[in-house]
């Protein structure tokens, strides 16, 4: 990957697919990616898939390239440390990508009175802030229903997190897209990146929502070609 992004510094503080995979890509990059976890390891840490010594194949695959700091956050002095670390001052800093929730230590409101510029990429499951994950979303939205051999009733939910991996990368695009309209306005913003909005819209841009409109519910197509 060339280095357009050298000098940009993006601080994460995120767990699970879609967020670690959005500060991969802007890593990849060339930008400067530091990441904060909880001291011990957050959630995902030891997530399957595992290597033979019991370490996460997976945590390692989403997080080679970044930096990486362990804080306490449960208590103040680590908090400090976390807010410190993402409204730090300069012209490539103050870009921060998490799916903490809105509310708490890390809000928006909170981060903003410590750098008015700041921009902030939050994934979130619903967008009302209600938890969902990938599987779920991909449930909601009738895909399983969809999947699978054209004589089975049962439901079918891929194993591949399509939603997570499609909001890491549209999550990367609009925080640069956000840092250009700061160079710009000398605007922060905050990105508010909801896997039920991404899930739905992108079965509106494939013509599936108008389908269902006009001729119901798809029914199976076993492992026909897609769009064939």
């Amino acid at each position: 990957m060339p280095n357009l992004l050298q000098g940009l510094r993006i601080i994460e503080g995120a767990s699970f697919i879609a967020g670690p995979s959005c500060g991969l890509h802007l890593a990849q990059m060339g930008a400067e990616v530091i990441r904060f976890d909880q001291i011990g390891g957050g959630p995902d840490f030891h997530r399957w898939p595992l290597a033979q010594n019991g370490a996460s194949l997976y945590w390692e695959g989403l997080n080679k390239g970044k930096k990486s700091i362990a804080l306490d956050l449960g208590r103040p002095q680590g908090r400090e440390l976390a807010l410190a670390l993402i409204t730090a001052a300069g012209d490539n800093a103050g870009l921060f990508v998490t799916n903490f929730p809105e509310k708490g230590f890390l809000s928006y409101e909170r981060l903003s009175e410590r750098r008015r510029d700041l921009i902030c990429l939050r994934v979130m499951g619903w967008a009302d802030g209600t938890s969902a994950v990938d599987y779920t979303i991909n449930a909601a939205v009738g895909v399983p229903s969809m999947t699978g051999p054209a004589d089975d009733e049962q439901p079918v939910n891929h194993v591949l997190p399509a939603w997570d991996l499609l909001a890491g990368a549209h999550g990367a695009f609009a925080l640069v897209a956000a840092e250009r309209d700061r160079r710009l306005s000398g605007a922060g913003r905050h990105l508010k990146l909801a896997l039920s909005d991404l899930a739905a819209a992108t079965l509106g841009h494939l013509g599936q929502v108008a389908e269902v409109v006009q001729s119901g519910d798809r029914g199976r197509m076993g492992n026909d070609l897609f769009g064939a």
